[in-house]
């Protein structure tokens, strides 16, 4: 998700104020990093048999969990990370707060209504009337075309001067794409009939709200937050330890006859999974603070963050475990400590030693990491693409026989589909929320 702002600022320029900096170079190699992992893993998870060790899928135990269990609540963190830049950076260019608080409404909005769609993406062919491959297909096209933002690659004066036709094609095409979604979100007929939206009565179905659904509510929640507190850390652990009370709160039946417990789950999406993009909104916050802008005071400040995640962590195995899909708190805190340890990596080699021999390695996913909406959606689109043009038995048999070929294809594709993502949007394309 594109939500930090432009091109990597060397560290020096990140220390002056608390104006938000142009783009964090750690923090996009962060994104693309999960995001590699997501399409990689997402990929993989599809390889059939026992080719595939039991640590490269999701843990299925009652307390435990790999590294695939570490992608989903990265990518929660990240959110918390930008929010400072991409929301700061209106607030500093003057923008009024009705209207900042538009904008998270609409995208918190945007994510929903598509994370809802794409939960629903195995319709019933026989009962729609039409292809179920080529309904999905046109979903992940339509959202593409729907968040898509066209200009000029070029910044020369000429480019400048067609700018005002390139935002009118981006608002048909947008247009398009809203519409198609709406379209197909009323044609859906899933294996008993039932329907995305009705409308007597109305209803949206939401089974559950998709991982891009999510991540909305858990960036409405980190918004509400920055927005409340800006960049006050006593205030901001505050709010991620209270929002991780929600969870323990929610168990023992707090929340039971209250009305927002009808749409949404309060301890787990707007407590622990939120409370992860609060902690990430914590960690950013010492990157626009006036009072921690040396690097050692910003890696202490890190260190301290990892090993107080850590020991909350531990204190509260016991309670409930670690447990992905219940969103636990020991599951939060782990990942919250791991994703730091490696952002801190990354903000060595990008912000720090940015010409160093070893950046270059982390350069990559800096670059894909500044746009990853388009990657998750592309990777999504991959699979109904594939059964279209009747490639779908050729590129499962890519990952037979042994491990070596299942890793090598889900690695291709990871590495195929981000590289593609990239050249679309060097071209002028992009996606916004």
């Amino acid at each position: 998700m594109n939500t930090a702002t432009s091109s990597a600022v060397p560290a020096n320029l990140l220390t002056s104020s608390l104006t938000p900096s142009p783009r964090i170079a750690s923090i996009d190699a962060l994104r693309g990093l999960v995001m590699f992992s997501m399409i990689y893993v997402n990929d993989i998870a599809g390889v059939s048999g026992n080719i595939v060790p039991v640590w490269m899928h999701h843990y299925r135990g009652r307390s435990g969990m790999t590294f695939v269990d570490l992608v989903f609540p990265a990518f929660l963190f990240i959110v918390g990370m930008s929010i400072p830049f991409a929301i700061g950076s209106r607030l500093n260019k003057g923008e009024p707060l009705w209207k900042t608080l538009l904008h998270v409404v609409i995208r918190t909005l945007s994510l929903l209504f598509i994370g809802i769609i794409m939960v629903n993406e195995s319709p019933d062919s026989a009962k729609m009337g039409w292809s179920a491959t080529l309904w999905s297909a046109l979903m992940y096209l339509s959202a593409i075309l729907a968040f898509c933002s066209i200009s000029h690659p070029s910044k020369s004066e000429t480019a400048t001067n067609r700018e005002r036709t390139f935002r009118i094609i981006s608002l048909c095409v947008r247009v398009v794409g809203y519409a198609s979604l709406v379209f197909l979100a009323f044609a859906f007929r899933g294996e008993n009939g039932h329907r995305i939206i009705t409308l007597s009565p109305f209803s949206i179905r939401t089974e559950w709200y998709g991982i891009l659904g999510l991540i909305g509510w858990a960036y409405l929640v980190a918004a509400i937050v920055f927005l409340l507190f800006r960049g006050h850390r006593t205030a901001l652990l505050g709010c991620t330890v209270l929002l991780f009370c929600l969870y323990p709160a929610d168990r023992t039946g707090a929340f039971q006859n209250f009305w927002l417990a009808n749409f949404v789950g309060i301890g787990e999406t707007l407590g622990s999974q939120a409370a992860i993009s609060a902690a990430g909104l914590l960690l950013a916050s010492i990157l626009l603070a006036p009072d921690v802008t040396t690097v050692g005071s910003r890696t202490r400040f890190s260190l301290l963050f990892i090993a107080g995640c850590v020991a909350a962590a531990l204190l509260l195995q016991g309670l409930y475990g670690i447990n992905k899909n219940n969103a636990t708190p020991s599951w939060c805190l782990w990942a919250c400590a791991i994703t730091t340890a490696i952002w801190l990596v990354f903000y060595f080699l990008c912000d720090i030693r940015p010409q160093g021999g070893l950046a270059k390695l982390a350069k990559p996913f800096a670059i894909a990491g500044q746009n990853v909406l388009l990657a998750y959606l592309l990777s999504n689109l991959l699979g109904p693409v594939l059964e279209l043009l009747h490639l779908d038995g050729w590129y499962y048999h890519l990952a037979q026989p042994d491990l070596a070929h299942a890793v090598t294809r889900s690695v291709g594709c990871a590495v195929v589909i981000l590289s593609l993502s990239i050249a679309i949007n060097r071209i002028g394309f992009r996606l916004r929320l």
